[in-house]
């Protein structure tokens, strides 16, 4: 930091008029721009900190309204300081909360334009550190991914290596995530890396305790945001508290980068970390909180996202800054798209009116920076918006949550769920063709970061919370799961082989059907949460991947490697267009048809819960697929089509022969009887078509 000193000691600083853009901290030729938009803020200070715990600035500017005051933006330059300052504001206005006025100027205040926040450690208050970013990082290119060749795998920094049994250097960190995952991840097939918030957060310590230890519980996924444009310093190797973060998350992008991954984050716009009106103050409320927040005509919170607040996204000083934090992440963090949490609250107007396609949501669509990364949605939130298939443009792709629900009742032995089941199979046209969207704007998953993984999912009929500190009220009481008989971890060799089969089942119809699969982290060899549906505030081995699961579940593992390469062998699986039951060659057969067991037309209305299909071989380069789907307690009968078929897939089976190598193979010919045991599915490649 560079400072001016008088002939009697005393430090100065020449402080300069400014311009009122770029908002945040901006490094000059001659100093940093300091510029904070606040509409009626009387007062306002700038606090610079010698030491991110620092209580006490070693100086404080009141900026002069007649000099630093552009409209609504405050701002000045504070010649000869640069990159590495650490700072906060104080705002001073109106405390009125019947008109959403909350000022108080004895708090420090997080920048909303921040690209670096040190000290958020739950001790003391964060501040915001300075940030160059005027050179550009050298950038890997990024992967050139097409939307109907992406296969997502959602994981949490943290979480990947923090186990002892990742073996790395710096558990837990954005440099570990690489070292551990990135080639790793590449060898299993998956093309892209979802992550769990990295946003700075604002509660890193929760006010609960765990029941039996009565240690304090931390907010471990990060869905409650401080700073939007500010990597994460909780998981830097450098503890955060000196800008290191940034080059440590480029790293990490560079080195997933390197092994053609893409790297997708997911990011929270909807809520802060502020809460409702007896939430902390922190940043977007003591600085401008009708302009930030939603508000009812009493001046209190309107709450679309179970967290207290909503943030007042049709705003435009607010859509400009969503705007500027994922251009941001695109242009100086590499990353490659978003994941939107609870995106229905970005389609909401100043009076919490829904729309398809907001001013935001079709500006984000359309901006130039964001052109080639790809937009997810969560399409829904938690004031009743439901906006799967039809959220904003065709650009936009989407959280299937009903794909999720259709498979788990299916497998699970709900009888009536097989004209679902087809549906998502089938790339969900009930959902987005009508829409003109195509197959793969629909982000298939069996299992998400927010319920049971995918073997808890099969080894509980109830959540099981209680080290969540909350009674085990929280998390989700529909689950659509099953234990297989016994609750919990069990050393029954039958069920657990049932149980084996159940997630060999899902992570094949995942891999089978039309639109964009995602696998969450671990699910390929068998992670646990031990029954915890809802393990936001478990930053420990509950949530952990525990990689020494690998060897125990080293057949799962198998079965996800070779279905992801089955997929990506056969175009079909990754086809753009939805299937017409028209006749598709000269044959007459159609592109798709359903059978039941016996070969027939399938009669939709029959209780017989086992279905097969077929697709035809000229929608599949020449080859022929016959899926055969058994979800009963009972060993089935199905009848082979016509022509010669090579069982390419069976989790009837134990390993290896769930999965043969093609020589191996079994070869059917047509007519014959296949049985197919319980709770399985089974798929035929043709040998010779139509013979």
């Amino acid at each position: 930091m560079s400072e001016t000193e008088t002939e009697t000691g005393v430090v100065t600083y020449t402080l300069s008029e400014a311009s009122p853009y770029p908002l945040g901290a901006s490094v000059t030729e001659t100093g940093v721009q300091f510029a904070l938009y606040s509409r009626q803020g009387s007062r306002v200070w700038l606090a610079l900190f010698d030491n991110p715990e620092d209580e006490t600035p070693f100086r404080e500017f009141e900026l002069n309204p007649r000099k630093h005051r552009f409209g609504h933006v405050w701002t000045v330059v504070v010649e000869g300081l640069g990159a590495g300052v650490i700072y906060a504001y104080r705002v001073d206005g109106p405390y009125d909360p019947k008109r959403g006025l909350r000022y108080d100027a004895r708090h420090y205040l997080i920048d909303p334009y921040a690209k670096a926040v040190v000290n958020n450690t739950g001790e003391g208050f964060p501040k915001n550190l300075v940030i160059d970013d005027r050179r550009r990082p050298v950038c890997v290119c990024r992967p050139p991914v097409e939307t109907a060749d992406t296969i997502i795998y959602e994981t949490h920094v943290k979480g990947l290596t923090a186990h002892e049994s990742a073996g790395v250097e710096h558990p837990g960190t954005y440099g570990a995530a690489a070292e551990k995952a990135a080639e790793y991840l590449k060898a299993l097939g998956v093309t892209t890396v979802e992550l769990l918030p990295v946003q700075e957060c604002g509660e890193p310590s929760l006010t609960l305790r765990h029941p039996e230890t009565g240690k304090r519980l931390t907010n471990y996924w990060g869905y409650n945001p401080l700073a939007l444009s500010a990597p994460a310093g909780r998981f830097a190797s450098c503890g955060g508290q000196t800008g290191g973060q940034h080059e440590e998350f480029r790293a990490m992008v560079d080195a997933f980068h390197e092994q053609g991954l893409e790297v997708i984050l997911d990011v929270v716009y909807n809520h802060t970390s502020e809460g409702g009106a007896g939430g902390p103050m922190q940043s977007f409320r003591g600085i401008d909180n009708p302009l930030y927040y939603l508000l009812d005509s009493k001046g209190q919170y309107v709450d679309y996202s179970g967290c207290g607040n909503t943030v007042n996204c049709a705003h435009p000083v607010v859509s400009d800054l969503i705007v500027e934090s994922l251009r941001h992440w695109v242009r100086q963090m590499n990353v490659d798209g978003f994941r939107f949490d609870l995106a229905s609250i970005l389609n909401r107007d100043k009076r919490g009116h829904l729309h398809q396609a907001s001013a935001l949501v079709e500006r984000i669509g359309e901006d130039p920076l964001l052109h080639n990364v790809k937009l997810i949605a969560e399409a829904w939130d938690l004031g009743g918006a439901y906006q799967v298939g039809h959220f904003g443009t065709p650009r936009w792709c989407d959280w299937n949550g009903r794909f999720r629900d259709d498979m788990r009742r299916y497998w699970h032995g709900d009888h009536a769920a097989k004209t679902d089941f087809a549906l998502r199979l089938t790339g969900s046209p009930d959902f987005y063709q009508g829409a003109g969207r195509p197959p793969q704007n629909s982000i298939n998953f069996v299992t998400a970061h927010d319920g049971f993984t995918l073997r808890d999912l099969v080894s509980y009929n109830h959540k099981h919370n209680e080290a969540n500190g909350e009674n085990n009220r929280d998390g989700s009481n529909h689950d659509l799961s099953w234990n297989c008989g016994v609750e919990g971890e069990t050393d029954n060799a039958e069920v657990n082989e049932l149980r084996l089969r159940l997630q060999k089942d899902f992570i094949a119809t995942l891999f089978l059907s039309l639109g964009t699969p995602m696998l969450l982290g671990g699910d390929e060899f068998g992670r646990t949460q031990r029954g915890n549906n809802n393990a936001y505030c478990q930053d420990n081995t509950v949530s952990w991947c525990d990689w020494r699961l690998l060897d125990e579940y080293a057949d799962l593992h198998r079965f996800c490697k070779k279905m992801i390469a089955f997929r990506k062998t056969h175009p079909v699986l990754r086809r753009t267009r939805y299937f017409t039951g028209k006749p598709a060659g000269g044959d007459g057969a159609p592109d798709l048809a359903w059978f039941n067991p016996w070969g027939q037309a399938l009669q939709w209305e029959n209780h017989d819960p086992c279905i097969a299909c077929m697709i035809h071989p000229s929608q599949n380069e020449g080859a022929g697929l016959y899926f055969m789907f058994n979800p009963t307690l009972s060993a089935e009968p199905f009848r082979i089509p016509k022509g010669s078929w090579r069982c390419c897939i069976n989790t009837g089976l134990p390993s290896p022969y769930d999965f043969p190598k093609t020589d191996d193979a079994p070869v059917v010919q047509a007519h014959e009887r296949f049985v197919l045991g319980r709770k399985a599915l089974a798929v035929f490649a043709s040998v010779d078509f139509g013979a």
